[in-house]
């Protein structure tokens, strides 16, 4: 029986490495833009993905032919929104000019490609209301951003 069951903790393994290896790159890309944070510095996005593949892999069996991906983007969309308060600053990633519910919903429906009626469920908001916000978003972004603030000017003797 213990040979049985270390051969399927081998294979379950083996499954979620190999899942991983395709995910992980696109799900870190996705939790950058989420956090808001510089793709090469981005200590938040890792330990929010890391936190979400975990999870996903103590669900591993219950999957059931459920796509994990799904799962672990949904799980990662849910951890933000419960931490977003933690990623409200300014930390030079390319979505910092939006709220936290703006990139969320900006990166499920425009990088992740989710139905607005799938993205307003996982958030619990009303498909119009993430019509709104999405629009909002995209506009921000089209936007010309502020200018960085500039330095007094010396005073010339």
């Amino acid at each position: 029986m213990s040979e049985r069951r270390s051969a399927l903790e081998r294979r379950r393994a083996r499954e979620f490495q190999a899942f991983v290896a395709g995910a992980a790159g696109r799900l870190l890309h996705a939790a950058t833009l989420l956090t808001a944070e510089p793709a090469l510095r981005n200590p938040q996005a890792q330990q929010l993905l890391t936190s979400a593949l975990a999870h996903t892999y103590a669900e591993w069996d219950r999957l059931r032919g459920e796509d994990p991906y799904d799962r672990t983007r949904q799980e990662l969309a849910t951890r933000f929104a419960r931490t977003a308060w933690r990623h409200h600053r300014v930390r030079g990633g390319v979505l910092d000019r939006l709220t936290p519910q703006e990139r969320l919903i900006l990166v499920l429906r425009l990088y992740e490609g989710v139905a607005e009626e799938q993205t307003a469920a996982l958030i619990g908001l009303p498909v119009e209301r993430v019509r709104a916000i999405c629009a909002r978003a995209v506009a921000t972004m089209r936007s010309t951003p502020p200018a960085p603030p500039r330095a007094p000017a010396e005073a010339v003797s």
